[in-house]
């Protein structure tokens, strides 16, 4: 299915989701004297925060909190973040969990961009009964879970999108962008070889080709790899159109090397890392002309609440959040209206009430998939929720150029990238 069109027609569906928004948080603000004298209610944030994608997950999901309590907290009650760094460990991560559980008594948590993190707290949140969601991680096994043992897994929830739907909104960008503006034709992916590529990858198999790009070989290798020269040595050999990538963890080396060796194939797909405006500094500037994935971006109007946050994160922060800065943000919300709605921060009732989730935040309209779809409790994608958007980088800058509705920019490629008719 094609998603590319799914802001314009949307729109209407957002507006009113927007204006019944606005009436659900003015029935959850209090008084802000009684915020001060009740239980507040305590969020878990675990993440990646001296990672270049996780460090946003803290700071979006604190500046949430900040604006439900200066608007007089819920029912009476502050909104607490408890922050927890995982320094990207599965192990540090059940730890920090389990802590934030049976000492710090938090209500819910947020964690993780990992995904094979989140894949070792799903058991834990089903064990100690506690909502977990992630604002970032993509693997399709952490909902495909809870299909499997819905009663045990029903805690977690994931805030972001699943690999097999972001590949599919690579493959729609790819298509239009390259395919039918630039007339290419083949392709090499290039993945890291990590839990959530495996569906992301198995994906492009399929959709890529669907797009009009064969696959001329398919590369995926170690987070642990250090040196891309023979990788890169590699695709160059077959002489693609492009790579489509497949990149969280080591987004910065791989850039830096693309920039470096001149290779003269352009990249587009994932590079979590990517959607950090420190990026640029991060690689010296070899990110210029990086094609990723995203579900927000500087400068792009996805719902009315984006600029308004960009703009905040900006003066508080010094830099732009990551994708999941804004995913964090939202999650903060709609747990506070789920809490709400639930009238309890009872893990059964919040489950029950997360499931009828219709809040609209800086990525789009948030609802999330049933208990009786391959996927629970993954976003829904597609017309009137949310769609993805193709950035590049260019001149310092993160420009929009996909879909062409909400676009702020042209594709344009470093000297050294061999395309016939970009500019």
């Amino acid at each position: 299915m094609k998603l590319s069109d799914v802001r314009c027609a949307g729109a209407p569906i957002l507006t009113a989701a927007l204006v019944a928004g606005a009436a659900v948080l003015a029935a959850m603000i209090g008084s802000a004297a009684q915020a001060q004298t009740k239980e507040p209610i305590r969020i878990g944030v675990i993440s990646e925060a001296q990672a270049v994608a996780g460090s946003s997950i803290p700071l979006g999901a604190q500046i949430a909190a900040d604006e439900i309590n200066a608007s007089g907290g819920v029912d009476g009650r502050k909104v607490e973040i408890i922050s927890y760094d995982d320094h990207s460990s599965s192990a540090e991560a059940v730890r920090a969990f389990q802590r934030a559980v049976n000492e710090d008594h938090v209500h819910a948590v947020i964690a993780s961009y990992v995904s094979e993190v989140v894949l070792a707290l799903e058991p834990w949140a089903g064990r100690l009964k506690t909502v977990m969601v992630t604002p970032g991680a993509a693997s399709d096994v952490i909902t495909q879970n809870i299909a499997k043992d819905y009663e045990h897994n029903k805690y977690t929830f994931d805030g972001y999108l699943t690999s097999t739907s972001i590949a599919q909104l690579v493959c729609d960008a790819a298509k239009d962008l390259l395919v039918d503006d630039l007339k290419m034709r083949t392709a090499v992916i290039m993945s890291e070889d990590a839990a959530w590529t495996t569906p992301l990858d198995a994906r492009y198999e399929t959709c890529l080709p669907e797009a009009g790009l064969k696959v001329l070989d398919h590369i995926r290798f170690s987070p642990d790899t250090t040196d891309f020269t023979p990788i890169f040595n590699k695709i160059e050999s077959v002489k693609p159109d492009v790579i489509i990538t497949g990149i969280s963890h080591v987004g910065t080396q791989p850039t830096v090397q693309w920039k470096s060796q001149q290779v003269p194939i352009p990249m587009l797909g994932v590079s979590s890392q990517a959607s950090n405006s420190t990026f640029w500094k991060d690689t010296n500037g070899a990110t210029e002309g990086v094609l990723y994935n995203a579900v927000s971006g500087p400068d792009v109007a996805v719902t009315p609440k984006t600029l308004s946050f960009v703009a905040e994160f900006q003066k508080r922060f010094g830099n732009l959040p990551s994708y999941c800065g804004y995913t964090a943000y939202d999650v903060v919300y709609y747990l506070i209206d789920a809490i709400r709605r639930a009238g309890s921060t009872d893990g059964d009732r919040l489950v029950d009430a997360l499931e009828k989730t219709d809040w609209v935040g800086t990525i789009g309209r948030v609802q999330f998939m049933g208990k009786d779809t391959p996927n629970p409790h993954s976003l829904k994608v597609g017309k009137g929720t949310i769609a993805g958007l193709m950035l590049q980088w260019q001149n310092g800058k993160q420009v929009n150029l996909w879909p062409r509705e909400v676009a702020n920019g042209k594709l344009r490629f470093p000297p050294f990238i061999k395309v016939g008719s970009a500019d």
